[in-house]
């Protein structure tokens, strides 16, 4: 080939890569622009979307700051754990300390002051339904002369007036969860927060037992002399037939009752600086250990009698060791460990975890009750007879509940093996993450605010399908506004704003 064509060839070759390598160059760079604009629309997308969401939960859903749990799209009807009324709100979980939770982690994030008005007045809400026993029943009405019936301290105390406060279903615990952290972010300056808090924290303190333990719900507060400290222990004999009887003052782990006030304590602890919110968790924590059955039987009950021996409940909860609340409350002592770095918190939890494990149904599950002593698996028929079988159950409530032995051994393993300093540094520093520091960017992330803000109606709202429970067998709601999914929503799109300002 004459070399004057191969000069050429190559020229015409190098001409073609350099036109590649400039048209590569531009698509890039205008790759890279669009996704800045892109973001940046996303962000600004965000923000009304977020904004839009809270402003129609405000002005549309709330009755005075507080909410509920589900509403028909046209937010006619509504309903807490039961059917409501228009001037009532719910306090149990995912209810109004709920959504004054996720309000004020929108602020934390954001920095708009919006989402902080948001939060104070659903603070607020909480204010007008602490009750003067200290705590919160699990719903506050704001009709004028439905709240007659109720003792709520800003209204003052009429006689005979509902006056017990619940512990039950998280229901105190998360009211004063949020109001104590409101209270920080406000700097203690807010001075109907600041006393709601402080004063549901010292009606804690006084409802707390010699032993530790908490009762269900509570009016007063326990005599030292009715309730002597003693290690749990089995009845001599027990009714297979339930006594009706008052279940409420029984020391209680069932719904993790202990474990969620445990966790405010040491709460309030940090966040005010004071020792007496630490040594009451401590003392419940003592009390877990002195909780745990003695052999055969070496785990928990979900609730005791003031002699420490467990007790029937509700018709369907007898005496009984259980396989449930058991895996729940050895979570609650590795928990605190990390926390306090107090080792005797993992004392008991080889010996559970190796009777639990010696209990495990064919099946892979535990019961939910096993017999005591005896260790065989208690069950009820439809009609509530206790029974040693399993073909004619309940639906309503779980008689069976996953293994989570594995897990809970890792957990227990690993705790072991890390030093008390590091342990408790790591707790801290995850609850830091999750209100004050900024979020990382991810496409996963992204997609998820981008598809909530696709899911929003022209309202701001997020309407899904569903039936509200407690309305009839004939009721048409099929279109549904779930406080859970609101509060998923607005998690999302502060966590995205986070991550992109």
């Amino acid at each position: 080939m004459p070399i004057g064509k191969t000069a050429n060839r190559r020229s015409t070759c190098l001409y073609w890569m350099l036109v590649y390598v400039h048209l590569l160059t531009i698509i890039l760079l205008l790759t890279c622009t669009g996704s800045i604009v892109a973001e940046e629309i996303n962000h600004q997308r965000a923000s009304e979307a977020l904004r839009q969401a809270v402003a129609f939960f405000r002005t549309q859903v709330s009755i005075e700051g507080g909410y509920l749990w589900q509403y028909s799209d046209d937010l006619k009807k509504r309903e807490g754990e039961g059917k409501a009324a228009p001037s009532m709100a719910w306090v149990q979980p995912p209810g109004t300390p709920s959504i004054g939770r996720v309000y004020l982690l929108a602020y934390q994030r954001t920095h708009d002051a919006y989402y902080l008005e948001a939060a104070i007045e659903t603070g607020m809400a909480l204010v007008k339904g602490q009750l003067e026993s200290g705590g919160w029943d699990y719903r506050i009405e704001f009709g004028t002369k439905k709240r007659e019936k109720y003792a709520y301290i800003i209204d003052g105390a009429p006689d005979g007036a509902r006056n017990t406060s619940t512990l039950d279903d998280n229901t105190t615990q998360s009211a004063l969860s949020f109001l104590i952290r409101l209270d920080q972010v406000l700097q203690f300056k807010n001075t109907d927060i600041h006393t709601a808090s402080t004063v549901g924290l010292e009606a804690l303190l006084k409802a707390q037992y010699p032993n530790g333990a908490w009762p269900q719900r509570f009016a007063d507060y326990p005599k030292a002399t009715d309730f002597p400290v003693s290690p749990a222990n089995y009845p001599d004999s027990w009714s297979r037939t339930h006594p009706r009887q008052d279940y409420r003052s029984f020391y209680t782990f069932n719904d993790n009752t202990i474990s969620d006030t445990i966790h405010l304590m040491l709460d309030a602890a940090e966040i005010y600086n004071q020792e007496k919110y630490r040594q009451s968790a401590l003392k419940a924590g003592d009390f877990i250990v002195l909780a745990q059955m003695p052999d055969p039987q070496p785990a928990w009950a979900q609730q005791y009698n003031s002699a420490g021996q467990p007790a029937w409940a509700r018709k369907f909860e007898p005496p009984a060791v259980t396989g449930g609340e058991s895996q729940g409350v050895m979570r609650t002592l590795i928990q605190l460990y990390q926390r306090t770095g107090e080792k005797k918190y993992l004392d008991p939890i080889p010996r559970a975890l190796d009777y639990l494990q010696s209990s495990l149904l064919t099946d892979g599950q535990l019961a939910r009750f096993y017999e005591l002593k005896t260790n065989r698996p208690l069950y009820f028929t439809q009609q509530y007879e206790l029974v040693y079988t399993d073909d004619d159950l309940p639906t309503h409530y779980s008689f069976k509940v996953s293994s989570k032995l594995t897990a809970i051994r890792r957990q227990y393993e690993a705790v072991l093996a890390l030093e008390i300093d590091r342990t408790r540094s790591s707790a801290k520093e995850g609850e830091q993450n999750t209100t004050r520091k900024s979020i990382p960017w991810s496409e996963s992330l992204t997609k998820s605010a981008a598809e909530v803000i696709q899911k929003m109606d022209d309202r701001g709202a997020w309407v899904e399908n569903g039936q509200l429970r407690y309305q009839d067998d004939n009721d048409p709601t099929r279109k549904i506004i779930s406080c859970r999914t609101f509060i998923q929503h607005v998690d999302t799109l502060s966590a995205y704003l986070s991550s992109t300002k």
